[in-house]
Protein backbone atom coordinates (compact mmCIF):
# COMPACT_ATOMS: atom_id res chain seq x y z
CA UNK A 1 0.00 0.00 0.00
CA UNK A 2 1.26 3.46 -0.92
CA UNK A 3 2.55 5.36 2.10
CA UNK A 4 1.57 8.98 2.72
CA UNK A 5 4.26 11.45 3.79
CA UNK A 6 3.08 14.87 4.98
CA UNK A 7 5.16 17.50 3.15
CA UNK A 8 6.63 19.88 5.76
CA UNK A 9 3.98 18.34 8.02
CA UNK A 10 0.26 18.89 7.39
CA UNK A 11 1.17 22.09 5.56
CA UNK A 12 -2.13 22.48 3.69
CA UNK A 13 -3.79 23.50 6.97
CA UNK A 14 -0.98 24.34 9.43
CA UNK A 15 2.22 26.41 9.38
CA UNK A 16 4.81 24.41 7.42
CA UNK A 17 7.75 22.79 9.19
CA UNK A 18 6.39 23.47 12.69
CA UNK A 19 5.77 20.99 15.49
CA UNK A 20 2.06 21.84 15.12
CA UNK A 21 2.09 20.70 11.47
CA UNK A 22 3.96 17.48 12.36
CA UNK A 23 1.66 16.63 15.28
CA UNK A 24 -1.45 17.22 13.14
CA UNK A 25 -0.04 15.02 10.34
CA UNK A 26 0.42 12.24 12.88
CA UNK A 27 -3.11 12.76 14.27
CA UNK A 28 -4.51 12.65 10.73
CA UNK A 29 -2.96 9.21 10.19
CA UNK A 30 -0.05 9.97 7.85
CA UNK A 31 2.60 7.25 7.58
CA UNK A 32 5.41 9.76 7.69
CA UNK A 33 6.49 13.38 7.58
CA UNK A 34 8.90 15.28 5.36
CA UNK A 35 10.95 18.20 6.65
CA UNK A 36 13.93 20.38 5.67
CA UNK A 37 17.05 21.11 7.68
CA UNK A 38 19.63 23.91 7.70
CA UNK A 39 22.27 25.18 10.11
CA UNK A 40 22.29 28.31 12.25
CA UNK A 41 25.38 30.49 12.62
CA UNK A 42 26.40 28.50 15.72
CA UNK A 43 25.86 25.14 14.03
CA UNK A 44 22.46 24.07 15.37
CA UNK A 45 20.23 22.03 13.04
CA UNK A 46 16.90 23.79 12.52
CA UNK A 47 13.84 22.77 10.53
CA UNK A 48 13.01 25.33 7.83
CA UNK A 49 12.70 25.15 4.03
CA UNK A 50 13.88 28.48 2.61
CA UNK A 51 17.46 29.70 2.97
CA UNK A 52 15.90 32.96 4.25
CA UNK A 53 13.39 33.23 7.09
CA UNK A 54 11.32 35.97 5.40
CA UNK A 55 8.51 33.93 3.80
CA UNK A 56 7.62 31.64 6.69
CA UNK A 57 8.48 33.64 9.80
CA UNK A 58 8.20 37.06 11.44
CA UNK A 59 11.88 37.78 10.75
CA UNK A 60 14.11 38.44 7.78
CA UNK A 61 17.57 37.40 6.69
CA UNK A 62 19.44 34.16 6.06
CA UNK A 63 19.10 31.18 8.41
CA UNK A 64 22.91 30.89 8.45
CA UNK A 65 23.24 34.41 9.89
CA UNK A 66 21.10 33.76 12.98
CA UNK A 67 22.33 32.32 16.25
CA UNK A 68 20.09 29.49 17.46
CA UNK A 69 18.74 31.53 20.39
CA UNK A 70 17.89 34.38 17.99
CA UNK A 71 16.12 32.20 15.40
CA UNK A 72 14.05 30.58 18.17
CA UNK A 73 12.50 33.97 18.96
CA UNK A 74 10.91 34.21 15.51
CA UNK A 75 7.30 33.19 14.94
CA UNK A 76 7.03 30.45 12.30
CA UNK A 77 3.23 30.57 12.44
CA UNK A 78 2.52 33.86 10.66
CA UNK A 79 -1.09 33.12 9.78
CA UNK A 80 -2.14 31.41 13.01
CA UNK A 81 -3.02 32.71 16.44
CA UNK A 82 -0.57 30.54 18.36
CA UNK A 83 3.13 31.46 18.18
CA UNK A 84 5.31 28.61 16.96
CA UNK A 85 9.10 28.63 16.98
CA UNK A 86 11.25 27.13 14.23
CA UNK A 87 11.83 23.60 15.53
CA UNK A 88 15.27 22.12 16.13
CA UNK A 89 15.87 18.69 14.64
CA UNK A 90 16.45 17.44 18.20
CA UNK A 91 12.90 18.47 19.11
CA UNK A 92 11.44 16.53 16.17
CA UNK A 93 13.50 13.39 16.83
CA UNK A 94 12.59 13.43 20.54
CA UNK A 95 8.91 13.62 19.55
CA UNK A 96 9.41 10.77 17.04
CA UNK A 97 10.41 8.52 19.94
CA UNK A 98 6.74 8.79 21.06
CA UNK A 99 5.29 7.52 17.76
CA UNK A 100 6.04 5.20 14.83
CA UNK A 101 6.21 7.74 12.00
CA UNK A 102 8.75 7.61 9.22
CA UNK A 103 10.63 10.82 8.51
CA UNK A 104 12.20 12.12 5.33
CA UNK A 105 14.88 14.68 6.24
CA UNK A 106 15.78 16.87 3.28
CA UNK A 107 19.27 18.32 3.54
CA UNK A 108 18.94 21.89 2.23
CA UNK A 109 22.50 22.28 1.00
CA UNK A 110 22.01 22.94 -2.70
CA UNK A 111 22.63 26.70 -2.56
CA UNK A 112 24.49 27.08 0.75
CA UNK A 113 27.08 24.38 1.43
CA UNK A 114 26.48 23.92 5.15
CA UNK A 115 29.79 22.50 6.35
CA UNK A 116 29.38 19.30 8.35
CA UNK A 117 25.57 19.24 8.22
CA UNK A 118 25.38 15.60 7.11
CA UNK A 119 27.58 14.49 10.02
CA UNK A 120 25.49 16.41 12.54
CA UNK A 121 22.21 14.99 11.22
CA UNK A 122 23.59 11.43 11.17
CA UNK A 123 24.96 11.80 14.70
CA UNK A 124 21.50 12.80 15.98
CA UNK A 125 19.66 10.05 14.07
CA UNK A 126 22.02 7.51 15.64
CA UNK A 127 21.74 9.09 19.08
CA UNK A 128 17.95 8.68 18.98
CA UNK A 129 18.30 5.23 17.38
CA UNK A 130 15.98 6.14 14.48
CA UNK A 131 18.16 4.79 11.65
CA UNK A 132 15.42 2.51 10.29
CA UNK A 133 12.77 5.27 10.27
CA UNK A 134 14.72 8.04 8.54
CA UNK A 135 15.31 8.72 4.84
CA UNK A 136 17.90 11.36 3.95
CA UNK A 137 17.20 13.20 0.70
CA UNK A 138 18.75 16.14 -1.12
CA UNK A 139 19.00 17.81 -4.52
CA UNK A 140 22.73 17.81 -3.76
CA UNK A 141 23.65 14.27 -4.79
CA UNK A 142 27.23 14.66 -3.53
CA UNK A 143 25.68 15.10 -0.11
CA UNK A 144 23.62 11.92 -0.59
CA UNK A 145 26.72 9.90 -1.48
CA UNK A 146 28.61 11.36 1.48
CA UNK A 147 25.71 10.49 3.82
CA UNK A 148 25.65 6.91 2.55
CA UNK A 149 29.41 6.56 3.14
CA UNK A 150 29.08 7.95 6.66
CA UNK A 151 25.98 5.93 7.53
CA UNK A 152 25.19 3.03 5.17
CA UNK A 153 22.46 1.93 7.60
CA UNK A 154 20.34 5.06 6.89
CA UNK A 155 18.36 5.09 3.65
CA UNK A 156 19.24 7.80 1.15
CA UNK A 157 17.13 9.14 -1.74
CA UNK A 158 18.23 11.75 -4.29
CA UNK A 159 15.68 14.41 -5.27
CA UNK A 160 15.00 15.21 -8.94
CA UNK A 161 13.14 17.93 -10.81
CA UNK A 162 13.61 16.47 -14.32
CA UNK A 163 13.13 12.95 -15.56
CA UNK A 164 16.21 10.74 -15.47
CA UNK A 165 17.05 7.85 -17.78
CA UNK A 166 16.80 4.45 -16.03
CA UNK A 167 16.68 5.98 -12.55
CA UNK A 168 17.16 2.59 -10.89
CA UNK A 169 20.63 2.26 -12.47
CA UNK A 170 21.62 5.71 -11.20
CA UNK A 171 20.21 4.97 -7.73
CA UNK A 172 22.07 1.68 -7.50
CA UNK A 173 25.29 3.40 -8.60
CA UNK A 174 25.13 5.83 -5.66
CA UNK A 175 23.77 3.15 -3.25
CA UNK A 176 20.46 4.98 -2.78
CA UNK A 177 17.51 2.76 -1.88
CA UNK A 178 14.94 5.33 -3.03
CA UNK A 179 14.35 8.30 -5.31
CA UNK A 180 12.16 11.35 -4.76
CA UNK A 181 11.20 12.73 -8.20
CA UNK A 182 8.86 15.57 -9.07
CA UNK A 183 5.60 13.67 -9.65
CA UNK A 184 5.12 15.02 -13.19
CA UNK A 185 8.64 13.97 -14.24
CA UNK A 186 8.07 10.21 -14.11
CA UNK A 187 5.69 8.08 -16.16
CA UNK A 188 3.83 5.11 -14.68
CA UNK A 189 6.07 2.79 -16.65
CA UNK A 190 9.30 4.29 -15.27
CA UNK A 191 7.93 4.27 -11.71
CA UNK A 192 6.93 0.60 -12.01
CA UNK A 193 10.29 -0.36 -13.56
CA UNK A 194 12.16 1.47 -10.83
CA UNK A 195 10.20 -0.28 -8.07
CA UNK A 196 10.64 -3.66 -9.79
CA UNK A 197 14.38 -3.02 -9.65
CA UNK A 198 14.18 -2.64 -5.87
CA UNK A 199 14.21 1.16 -5.61
CA UNK A 200 11.50 2.97 -3.63
CA UNK A 201 9.76 5.85 -5.47
CA UNK A 202 8.27 8.70 -3.43
CA UNK A 203 7.15 11.53 -5.74
CA UNK A 204 6.59 15.09 -4.49
CA UNK A 205 4.45 17.26 -4.08
CA UNK A 206 1.27 15.38 -4.90
CA UNK A 207 -1.79 17.51 -4.12
CA UNK A 208 -4.31 16.98 -6.94
CA UNK A 209 -6.88 14.17 -6.82
CA UNK A 210 -5.96 12.92 -10.30
CA UNK A 211 -2.25 12.70 -9.44
CA UNK A 212 -2.99 10.88 -6.17
CA UNK A 213 -5.26 8.40 -7.98
CA UNK A 214 -2.62 7.75 -10.65
CA UNK A 215 0.04 6.93 -8.06
CA UNK A 216 -2.22 4.89 -5.76
CA UNK A 217 -3.39 2.94 -8.81
CA UNK A 218 0.15 1.74 -9.61
CA UNK A 219 0.86 1.17 -5.91
CA UNK A 220 3.73 3.66 -5.89
CA UNK A 221 5.93 3.27 -2.77
CA UNK A 222 4.79 6.59 -1.26
CA UNK A 223 3.58 10.08 -2.09
CA UNK A 224 4.71 13.32 -0.49
CA UNK A 225 1.72 15.65 -0.10
CA UNK A 226 0.72 18.89 1.65
CA UNK A 227 -2.68 17.38 2.48
CA UNK A 228 -2.47 13.98 4.21
CA UNK A 229 -6.19 14.05 5.09
CA UNK A 230 -7.22 14.28 1.44
CA UNK A 231 -4.61 11.65 0.48
CA UNK A 232 -5.90 9.23 3.13
CA UNK A 233 -9.46 9.68 1.88
CA UNK A 234 -8.47 9.04 -1.75
CA UNK A 235 -6.30 6.05 -0.77
CA UNK A 236 -9.16 4.30 1.07
CA UNK A 237 -10.66 2.38 -1.92
CA UNK A 238 -7.17 1.17 -2.94
CA UNK A 239 -6.54 -0.34 0.51
CA UNK A 240 -8.98 -3.19 -0.17
CA UNK A 241 -6.95 -4.54 -3.08
CA UNK A 242 -4.98 -7.77 -2.56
Amino acid sequence: MTQIFAHRGYSASYAENTMGAFVEAHKAGADGIELDVQLTKDGEIVVIHDEKVDRTTSGNGFVKDFLYKEIRKLNANKKGIKKEPIPSLIEVLEWMKTNKLLCNIELKNGLIPYEGMEDKVIELVRKYNLMDRIILSSFNHYSIVYSYRMAPEIETAPLFIEGIYMPWIYSQSIRAKGIHPKHSAMSDNIIINTMENGIAVRPYTVNKDADMNRLFNINCTAIITDDPVKALRIRKPYEKRP
